[in-house]
């Protein structure tokens, strides 16, 4: 729409009526082209500048302005049109690109990080994915939930660095979790798969944290912590705490430099309640007096029984702590088990998962049935 460029060359041919002064206002009307090359298309350019030479005669010769100063005036307007319409055409093929690129994004992070059902066996799950490019869509921050044959299982990491090389490594992730969440009875296994794969493919100073968890069978939670931060478990009361590791292991892709292994953390996880995963671009999110974003807080104000609800509170907060956007990648996923009395999505829209019996205590296995968790910070 040409509305605004003609309301301004309407202002000046008005301005110039009253006033009558020719010359000190008729090369103003150079601003109706130009302002239409940052609006519309070369056509639209086009007609505006048509618009504004006809009037800039008309009114020349109205007020008697000399020949040759009129003929510049109309040069540069000419001069002015021509240019904005080659600007609008090589914004337009700059428009389209991007949007090419935007699309390509999309497809990239459906392919990565796809989306989650809101119920997937007897839970009930949300995600919220932010990436710190706005353009890109997608960046370092993963995230995946799969049903298995050894219950739901899901993973939330944070890959060391930004732009297409995280993007790759997150990709690699994703990929070796997928498959082995489906082959690998022991959730140690699982991130054991995650290492080896890692160690082949990522240089020296590469490496990504992550928190593995799963769910064997029904009221049990297995938690493997590699170096990332430790998700918050919310239980039906509202209390908020910090599952941190008994056994501190190193991040994905270092293990070769520590020597240490990831421990299982088994934990109790009944009717109604919680586990939060995040990235660290939540919780080192900083407001204008460099104040760090209260994550446990902000989850007991706005914990509810639908994820997605809490969630899309917890994310519109963080955004209106930084003022407007995040300066890093944010992923945040919630999952719940609703108590059998509340109505829900029935658990045959998603096939639930064949526990197998629990298997014996491994490697670097925490039983604890009444857990002391952390308190949340």
């Amino acid at each position: 729409m040409a509305v605004l460029p003609v309301l301004i060359v309407s202002v000046v041919v008005c301005v110039d009526l009253a006033d009558g002064a020719g010359m000190i206002w008729l090369p103003l009307l150079a601003a109706g082209p130009a302002l239409a090359a940052t609006t519309n298309g070369p056509r639209g350019v086009l007609w505006v500048g048509l618009l504004t030479v006809v009037l800039c005669a008309t009114l020349g010769t109205r007020d008697g302005v000399p020949g040759r100063e009129l003929a510049a005036v109309l040069s540069a307007l000419v001069a002015v049109t021509l240019a904005g319409g080659l600007a609008s055409a090589l914004r337009g093929r700059r428009e389209r690109v991007l949007a090419a690129v935007r699309s390509v994004a999309e497809t990239a992070q459906h392919a990565l990080l796809k989306p989650v059902p809101a119920t997937v066996g007897p839970y009930q799950v949300a995600v919220r994915y932010s990436a710190a490019a706005a353009e890109a869509r997608i960046g370092g921050d993963l995230y995946a939930l799969v049903p298995t044959p050894y219950g739901v299982r899901l993973i939330v990491g944070d890959v060391r660095g930004k732009g297409l090389p995280a993007v790759g490594t997150a990709a690699l992730v994703l990929g070796v979790f997928r498959e082995a969440a489906y082959d690998e009875p022991d959730l140690l296994a699982v991130v054991d798969r995650i290492e080896r794969s890692l160690a082949r493919n990522l240089g020296h100073d590469d490496f990504v944290t992550a928190v593995v968890v799963g769910f064997p069978q029904a009221g049990h939670l297995e938690v493997v912590n590699c170096g990332h931060t430790p998700p918050l478990l919310v239980r039906p009361s509202g209390s908020v705490a910090a599952v941190e590791p008994t056994h501190p292991a190193p991040p994905l892709g270092l293990r070769a430099l520590t020597g240490e292994t990831p421990g299982l953390r088994v934990l109790p996880f009944t009717d109604g309640d919680q586990l939060l995963l995040y990235t660290d671009g939540v919780t080192e999110a900083r407001d204008r007096g460099r104040a760090f974003y209260p994550l446990a807080e902000g989850l007991e104000r706005h914990v509810s029984r639908e994820p997605a609800r809490t969630l899309d509170a917890l994310h519109d907060e963080l955004l209106a702590h930084v003022g407007g956007r995040l300066h890093d990648d944010a992923a945040l996923l919630l999952i719940r088990k609703p108590a059998l009395s509340e109505s829900r999505v029935p658990e045959a829209t998603v096939p639930a998962a064949t526990v197998p019996e629990p298997a014996p205590p491994a490697r670097g296995r925490c039983f604890s049935e009444a857990p002391d968790l952390a308190p949340g910070r």
